[in-house]
């Protein structure tokens, strides 16, 4: 078809108005309050580090940044209330290694796909986990949980509400060779009570809720999960020191709705860029417990992509059965 001298100028006038519309777009985000949906409950690493952050964003974007907790299903409800939410950047997601990551081996149908439904837009925090038992468990070492679990089989519990606390204790299981049963539970503050209670008598909860418990007195700490001890808790024993070959590591992450905007989200991440690289707001997120450790846009992605790779293996190793 022969182009006369308007159509050319008609096309060129709507690409123009095109590419100012994406640009004003761009520039006007974000023109409202901003929501992080938090899978996990009040309290929780996920909880604190979420609003950690918020309070820092709303300085940053000049917006309210609400955090709405959406605990329950290892997740999955508050991850696939995001995944549905409209992709404009103003519904993102404090995310984890369960939601984003684990999920896909520890069940047989998801409410969301981890692949598919969500823009990694920055990892923010990596931690640890801690061991802990119930004070009047006769044990103070790693080393006597495993040898008072093996004279006890059947005896011991282990509460957990997220797949990196049920993958701390089923690798826990398989490599020190012992039978400690799990407990579900829909979160992480009502599970660690049931242990100071006494009802269960193991969990593997986030390191900052754990030593919140144990300066309390409320429960007795014996060791912590990563590959090595940590600058955090010094005194605290790698369970890695009496059970070989030990290490879990969690992430906390700022997840978008797939179809979000590059520009949005590359907006977003230069926000929290901005966030982390705040002393308080770093102790805000971390409570001095954890390790800002920022990943951003395709770096993430490509991170995400192998750590599902990682708790897929690991999962699948320790015999856990997708639910």
């Amino acid at each position: 078809m022969k182009l006369n001298r308007r159509t050319t100028m008609a096309g060129a006038a709507a690409l123009a108005a095109g590419s100012l519309s994406k640009a004003a777009f761009a520039q006007a985000f974000p023109n409202k309050p901003i929501k992080i949906v938090v899978p996990f409950a009040a309290g929780s690493a996920t909880d604190l580090t979420a609003r950690g952050l918020g309070a820092k964003l709303q300085d940053i974007l000049k917006q309210p940044v609400v955090i709405e907790n959406k605990p329950g299903a290892s997740g999955q409800l508050g991850a696939s209330a995001v995944a549905t939410a409209p992709a404009d950047g103003y519904t993102l997601m404090m995310g984890t290694n369960t939601t984003n990551a684990a999920n896909g081996a520890l069940f047989k149908k998801l409410s969301y796909d981890i692949d598919k439904d969500f823009a990694p837009i920055m990892r923010c925090v990596m931690g640890v986990n801690a061991l802990v038992v119930n004070n009047d468990l006769p044990v103070k070492t790693t080393a006597e949980l495993v040898e008072y679990a093996k004279k006890n089989p059947g005896k011991l519990n282990y509460a957990e509400a997220s797949a990196s606390q049920r993958l701390s204790g089923e690798m826990f299981n398989k490599l020190a060779g012992t039978k400690i049963e799990r407990v579900p539970y829909k979160a992480s503050p009502q599970a660690l009570g049931d242990v100071a209670s006494g009802q269960v008598q193991v969990m593997f909860p986030d390191l900052p809720q754990a030593l919140t418990q144990i300066e309390a007195g409320r429960v007795r700490g014996l060791a912590t999960t990563g590959p090595k001890r940590t600058t955090v808790t010094p005194n605290l024993p790698a369970i890695a020191e009496a059970v070989p070959g030990y290490s879990l590591v969690y992430w906390l992450a700022v997840f978008a709705p797939a179809a979000t905007p590059k520009d949005v989200q590359k907006a977003l991440a230069d926000a929290i860029a901005e966030a982390l690289k705040d002393p308080a707001t770093a102790k805000a997120m971390t409570q001095g417990r954890m390790e800002i450790a920022p990943l951003a846009l395709d770096e993430f992605a490509a991170y995400v992509k192998s750590e599902t790779a990682w708790w897929t293996k690991e999962i699948q190793a320790a015999g856990i059965e997708p639910e």
